[in-house]
């Protein structure tokens, strides 16, 4: 399964056509990102990261509803016995 998250971009490093760069923080965790796909992405933008490269725009909203689903998909982890998070084999019947 291929996870794309939502990070606000903090910095742009560099701003070559293909090279383009920044700096995008997910939560307080930042990490570089390509920016090449989204050149009209700037300071403060919200971006949908797949594997190092930001792959769209999105507004706020749309971002911070998707940085809830993730933390509420964390806390019913949280609650699952650690058995059960090395795989399923105690539940499934």
């Amino acid at each position: 399964m291929c996870l794309a998250v939502p990070g606000q971009i903090i910095e742009v490093v560099s701003e070559g056509e293909l090279d383009r760069c920044g700096k995008v923080s997910f939560g307080g965790v930042v990490r570089m990102v390509n920016l090449a796909f989204v050149p009209d992405a700037g300071l403060g933008d919200w971006v949908v990261v797949h594997i190092g490269y930001a792959l769209d725009k999105i507004d706020e909203a749309e971002a911070l509803e998707s940085l809830e689903y993730f933390r509420q998909i964390q806390e019913l982890e949280e609650q699952i016995s650690p058995s059960v998070k090395g795989g399923f084999d105690g539940y499934i019947q």
